[in-house]
């Protein structure tokens, strides 16, 4: 039996001394060096000269190669009497302009050239038709190239259909096809090797991950077959099928997950250096940049990064974008230039484990903000409590949403789904799920003794008219009889809180959950200045939804002034025109 592990824990001493991220030598020595010599034969034509891949090509491409052509058990030597391949899946996470997409073409034509089958199917998925042409072409060039500059005996085999983006085997009919995926264009497909480029924009796509699934599912009846995964950084935060297979694929590579199946190569910085801004350092780039020198110029990069760092971008995510396509940084928030002060500290003030139950033990008052809550909309809930002897703050938060913010809203339904996952949001079963739960909570944290009677609960100024009918069949009182649910302006009304939490962050006076949906929703946030104020809204942050931002900011104006509980058996609530 043939023994291997797919797991690279000394990944970080490996990319900074320029090593081999494959922790590994191929499975089948002579089926890997036979691929790669008909790889390494292949021309990549927007280079001067044309040469082949085996004369413009870095070590790490051919390591890649092996690994992937060397997993394949053809006499089936490993105990089960028949060809299989031993590793099925790849994941290539690069930077931008390290030859990604014309590598891809050359994996696949010499999948082509290799394959046995007859009629086999070989797809390269792309999310959209120019990226499935940054394919397509590169492969097609491969082959006229090959009639032009050798022997022609490539051109001869294979069969070139431009219009359908199709090459095929004359001998063994297989076709090599590259398409824009969508659930019409992969359903039914019964391919054996299968190369998913750019995943991150998948990951933006509503049921992108099922899609997929029926895209590769032919693998299950062909065992020589493969699937491979390729991606630059995503230009948002990770999302959907991208997310997960992200975080598959590091748990993989650090040892977390044993998976002898799935290799895993990701060319990113240590957590640790971009901690320490390292990733900034030039000298560095070619840490995500195995091709640098070569397809990457480290002066353009360098040019771009000084140019950004001044300010001369186009847009204020020019230097996130610029970090996560040439070097590979996850991006966690936006750092625009209008970003939310607060954003810079908002990763370094996380306090995972804190739940609405600990947040109730620990604290002597709690206030409330709540947002939203349209029928397409997010409904922002957030807590704040004021703990007991240190007087922090700690903030925990929950939305919930209708199902029909899937369809009206397809930009940002697959990070919902994520959220979903984490546990704090919640797609409504019924009409009146959001405000009977809502009001669910609001009771716990009077009945806990913690809501301050007057001004213990924050809404916009304009009102919830459901949410407080609601409020008033659970026996709080309206702000004319005294009550606690209190009307909070919005806009510029806002600027002494955006200002006040963004500094309690800084001096670590603040911690929240380390919610995903509320980081996503601080990363949205964009701060602008009306007359003399700071304010954040709905109609600068544009269709990114900031709903369960506004519900902390609204809970933080009503504990800014230093409420004290209400030590009644039931709190009062009341609402302020």
């Amino acid at each position: 039996m043939i023994e291997w592990s797919t797991a690279c824990p000394d990944w970080r001493e490996r990319i900074l001394a320029r090593q081999s991220l494959i922790p590994f030598e191929p499975l089948f020595p002579d089926e890997a060096e036979e691929a790669l010599e008909v790889f390494k034969a292949l021309r990549v034509v927007d280079l001067p000269g044309c040469p082949t891949f085996g004369e413009c090509c870095d070590e790490w491409v051919f390591d890649f190669v092996r690994a992937i052509f060397g997993a394949y058990d053809h006499y089936g030597v490993a105990g089960q009497g028949k060809a299989t391949r031993l590793i099925e899946e790849f994941f290539l996470l690069i930077s931008k302009k390290n030859t990604k997409s014309t590598t891809a073409a050359g994996i696949m034509v010499t999948a082509l050239v290799r394959n046995w089958r007859r009629s086999a199917e070989l797809n390269i998925l792309a999310p959209t038709i120019e990226i499935a042409k940054n394919s397509f072409e590169p492969a097609r060039d491969m082959v006229i190239a090959n009639r032009d500059f050798d022997d022609g005996a490539l051109f001869d085999l294979l069969h070139i259909q431009e219009n359908l983006r199709t090459i095929t085997h004359r001998r063994t009919n297989a076709k090599l096809k590259v398409v824009a995926a969508d659930t019409e264009t992969v359903g039914g497909k019964k391919s054996a090797f299968n190369l998913i480029d750019e995943i991150w924009l998948f990951g933006k796509r509503d049921g992108a991950g099922a899609m997929l699934q029926e895209a590769t599912g032919g693998i299950i009846s062909r065992p020589e077959g493969f699937t491979i995964y390729l991606s630059t950084q995503s230009d948002e935060p990770p999302a959907g099928v991208f997310k997960e297979k992200l975080a598959y694929a590091r748990d993989v590579r650090d040892g977390i997950i044993e998976d002898p199946r799935f290799l895993p190569v990701l060319y990113e910085y240590p957590p640790e250096m971009i901690e320490a801004e390292e990733h900034l350092n030039p000298a560095t780039f070619y840490v995500p940049n195995p091709n640098i020198g070569r397809s990457v110029r480290q002066d353009w990069l360098e040019n771009k990064l000084r140019a950004l760092q001044r300010g001369e971008g186009d847009e204020g995510e020019d230097f996130q974008t610029f970090l996560a396509k040439f070097l590979n940084v996850e991006i966690g928030l936006r750092n625009r230039r209008d970003r939310w002060a607060g954003a810079d500290y908002w990763v370094e003030a996380s306090e995972p484990g804190l739940t609405l139950e600990s947040l109730i033990e620990r604290c002597e008052v709690a206030t409330i903000g709540i947002d939203g809550g349209g029928l397409d909309d997010l409904l922002g809930f957030a807590v704040i409590g004021r703990e007991r002897g240190t007087r922090r703050w700690l903030v925990w938060c929950k939305v919930w949403a209708h199902p029909i913010v899937l369809k009206r809203r397809k930009e940002i339904a697959e990070q919902l789904r994520d959220f979903e996952k984490d546990g704090d949001l919640v797609f409504c079963a019924t009409p009146t799920q959001d405000l009977e739960e809502v009001v669910a909570i609001c009771c716990k944290v009077r009945d806990a003794g913690l809501l301050p009677e007057k001004a213990g609960i924050g809404v916009d100024k304009l009102g919830l008219p459901a949410l407080v009918d609601s409020l008033i069949a659970a026996d709080f009182r309206t702000d004319e009889e005294g009550g606690t649910v209190t009307g909070i302006g919005q806009g510029g009304f806002l600027n002494d809180v955006l200002i006040g939490v963004a500094r309690k962050l800084a001096d670590g006076s603040l911690k929240h959950a380390g919610q995903a949906v509320l980081q996503w929703a601080v990363s949205n946030a964009k701060e602008i200045l009306k007359g003399s104020a700071r304010a954040v809204t709905k109609q600068t942050s544009g269709t990114a939804k900031i709903d369960p931002f506004i519900a902390m900011l609204n809970a933080a104006k009503l504990m800014s002034r230093n409420p004290e509980a209400y030590r009644k058996k039931k709190a009062t609530v009341r609402i302020l025109g």
